[in-house]
């Protein structure tokens, strides 16, 4: 049990100090990417609502492109193909510029990326849970699309949405785990590590496992707070 302690521990002698600067990592990943994701997943949602069938086709396209390809591969396009393609185009202005993609951003980007394609489904969901009178209401109010949408229509949005983009926030924290094959100091590079080092993958390995478990109870806590704000109407009624 003293030797467990003293691995766990902070400072020379144990890897407490990684471990939480991978946990800091995870979530600062997590917590960058959301914003990101939802205001794209809610883009898209307006686009497959519209009633321009262009801009339909290509959120269509968008969201089969990003929910069919495993969330590894998008991860190595982004890092890599980035990369290349900023090479490529150097070489053709006729420089040596050199860029090298940013671990955390490229994560950032590519979890975007498929965050936004589920979330446009689940806001979509909610756009056509809501009734048809709630526009015309607010259309015979005088309200404008704008006041319409901020009003009227965002609140029972993420009422609806909520359950699907809670679900959606987990699998993303899940998720983060795949930067570290890009060389990110999460949870899961820096316990690997660890585990390689000490020779205790159990001991290290079981540890990522409670993290995990810990923010996602700490994200259900969250969540369900959330739900409340969101249903407070419902509660008074």
């Amino acid at each position: 049990m003293t030797e467990v302690l003293t691995l766990l521990s902070f400072g020379p002698e144990g890897w407490g100090d990684e471990i939480a600067s991978g946990v800091l990592v995870t979530v600062s990943l997590g917590l960058a990417t959301l914003p990101f994701g939802l205001a794209a997943g809610f883009l898209l949602a307006l686009a497959k609502n519209s009633r321009e069938p262009s801009l339909r086709l290509a959120a269509g396209i968008y969201t089969t492109i990003f929910r069919g390809l495993p969330e590894l591969l998008t991860l190595f396009l982004v890092y890599f193909g980035v990369q290349i393609a900023v090479k490529h185009l150097a070489e053709a202005m006729g420089s040596g510029l050199t860029i090298e993609v940013n671990s955390f951003v490229a994560g950032m980007i590519a979890l975007t990326l498929v965050f936004s394609s589920y979330a446009s489904e689940a806001f979509l969901s909610a756009f056509r849970g809501i009734p048809r009178g709630q526009y015309e209401g607010s259309h015979a109010l005088g309200l404008n699309r704008f006041l319409t949408m901020r009003l009227v229509i965002l609140p029972q949005l993420v009422r609806l949405a909520l359950p699907a983009l809670s679900n959606l926030w987990l699998i993303l924290l899940k998720e983060t785990s795949l930067v570290s094959t890009i060389g990110l100091a999460d949870v899961v590079r820096e316990t690997g590590v660890a585990a390689r080092v000490t020779k205790e993958p159990f001991l290290f390995y079981g540890l990522a496992c409670l993290i995990y478990l810990v923010l996602a109870m700490i994200s259900s806590s969250g969540i369900a707070r959330i739900d409340r704000w969101a249903r407070r109407g419902e509660v008074a009624r």
